[in-house]
């Protein structure tokens, strides 16, 4: 009964993982500015949560660190397929302020996982955000057929 319910609801949503690889959280507030009624995310049929099992969308937030290298990596490959990635704020596509000579900050993310949309912007706001996720998961989720 519960994996009936969770299969239908599973068709008709976009999921979505934030991942965080280090930075100073300025794009992982405005991913939480689209859960507040202004933006309301989930009216959309879009969920946040941190099981990249369940994700179409994989968020990645900050700069690639040293200890973020290989664990985006198995992120990424737990994620189920067609995996989106979408790189929001200079951070991840740019390293941005953190990228400085003889840092560890590994910049650009598309280095290390295949990245769908940059959105850049430091932050980059909520409605371009939203746009991103809208311009890439319908279509790849459709592609998938929900197979489950």
């Amino acid at each position: 009964m519960l994996d009936a319910l969770k299969s239908i609801l599973r068709k008709t949503s976009i999921h979505v993982c934030l991942v965080n690889t280090g930075g100073c959280n300025g794009c992982d507030i405005e991913v939480l500015a689209l859960l507040s009624p202004r933006y309301d995310l989930e009216q959309y049929g879009i969920y946040v949560h941190q099981n990249p099992r369940e994700a179409d969308v994989i968020l990645v937030t900050g700069a690639v660190t040293e200890q973020w290298r290989e664990k985006l990596q198995r992120i990424y490959s737990k994620a189920p397929e067609p995996k989106i990635v979408v790189a929001l704020g200079n951070c991840p596509i740019s390293g941005d302020v953190f990228n400085q000579e003889g840092g560890s900050v590994y910049a650009p993310v598309s280095d290390f996982i295949p990245v769908d949309v940059e959105v850049p912007g430091c932050p980059p706001r909520p409605f371009e955000i939203l746009e991103a996720i809208l311009s890439v998961a319908p279509g790849a989720i459709a592609e998938r057929g929900r197979k489950r």
